[in-house]
């Protein structure tokens, strides 16, 4: 989410001055890649790149070559194989890096212009600003002359639609499977059949930035807060204690709250859908602080401390407390093993284990995972 900032403030650069940049987009992976397909990175006329599309293997040649590869001004594909360094492949069509981590990598370049924002980076300024995921479908590969690489659609946040195509019939399905995917909340390739060939298209589903909001705010809460702010995620701190609760102890964070626990706030938009994590180390802030949690609907909760203290806590909200919508979601102790007990390592330990949550993973060590690193992108066909 870092990334998608660091975009936006690079694209901002490019409207003041009137430069151009290419546009290059991770649009499909086949084996083993570091990136998936929607890493995204910006190659300026002037300047420095912005963003990665692999683990620093790929971008060198990309910034050499981008120009020239989109000299006439349409979108081309260029294609990475990493498999090994002996791999037969024609220039034209698959330059071989040699890394042994035999991987195809697909990457779509296409040109930027200054103050014309295009439709991709527009859909994920909207997100980031707004909070709520869009859609957006890329023709990727396609043999019907009347669909051209790169044409695209798009259900931005509020669920307008967004067409740079012409094709009728194509649009048609696409209306659909969008909403489709906006459902699933997951991207996915897929093929169509038309009449004239076969086209394929990259459907992303764009999220907005992960929310984390901090109960408690004391000085082991300092290092969480940085470092969920390296993630690019939008972080709220909350005290009930004036001297803790100032914006000064947390510069990183987007809003530190004072909020006394007679003081009636609407917590609800703020904690939907939001990792919550709760270590005031106040008995009685935290017992608050839990219950408001387990009355609504964050996507994670975490307690600090024993499970003994969480148990106990749970036992005067009452038995109820056992029954409320998010309590399958609370996690105590919360935070991955790893050991340290640091305020650093703490922090580490905990977002870890609330991007794993948000993941779907366990987080576990990959060393005993069976399955590959990183999920594949599903291939649907219409």
């Amino acid at each position: 989410m870092k990334e998608t900032l660091q975009l936006l403030q690079a694209l901002d650069e490019l409207d003041s001055t009137q430069q151009q940049a290419v546009l290059a987009t991770v649009v499909k992976v086949e084996g083993s890649a570091y990136r998936r397909p929607g890493a995204r990175m910006l190659i300026p006329q002037i300047g420095g790149s912005v963003g990665t599309v692999s683990g620093g293997c790929l971008e060198g040649d990309l910034t050499r070559k981008a120009w020239w590869l989109t000299e006439h001004g349409e979108p081309v594909i260029r294609t990475y194989s990493t498999g090994a360094a002996d791999h037969e492949a024609d220039e034209e069509e698959e330059l071989a890096f040699g890394l042994g981590c035999n991987g195809t990598v697909h990457i779509l370049l296409e040109r930027v212009q200054g103050g014309q924002t295009p439709l991709p980076l527009s859909l994920l300024r909207q997100v980031q600003e707004s909070g709520v995921p869009a859609v957006l479908a890329t023709v990727i590969a396609s043999s019907d002359d009347s669909v051209l690489l790169a044409e695209r659609a798009a259900i931005d946040p509020v669920g307008q639609l967004h067409l740079t195509m012409r094709q009728t019939a194509l649009i048609r399905s696409l209306e659909a499977d969008l909403q489709a995917i906006r459902k699933r909340k997951s991207s996915a390739l897929q093929r169509y059949r038309l009449a004239g060939g076969e086209v394929e298209i990259l459907f992303e589903y764009l999220t907005p930035p992960r929310r984390l909001v901090v109960c408690g705010a004391g000085h082991d809460a300092q290092p969480l807060v940085s470092l969920a702010r390296q993630q690019g995620w939008e972080v709220t701190v909350i005290d009930a204690r004036s001297h803790f609760a100032r914006q000064e102890r947390f510069p990183e964070a987007n809003q530190v709250l004072h909020l006394g626990l007679e003081q009636q706030a609407n917590l609800a938009p703020l904690l939907k859908s939001a990792a919550v994590v709760i270590m005031s180390h106040s008995y009685s802030q935290d017992r608050h602080w839990l219950e408001q949690a387990l009355r609504l609907q964050p996507s994670y909760i975490g307690q600090l401390g024993p499970r003994s203290r969480t148990e106990r806590l749970l036992d005067e909200i009452g038995m109820i407390s056992r029954h409320y919508p998010a309590y399958e979601r609370l996690h105590y102790p919360m935070g991955l093993d790893i050991g340290g007990d640091a305020p650093e390592s703490v922090a580490l330990s905990v977002l870890a284990e609330i991007t794993a949550h948000f993941n779907g993973r366990t987080g576990g060590m990959l060393m005993a995972r069976e399955a590959p690193i990183h999920d594949s992108v599903p291939v649907l066909r219409a």
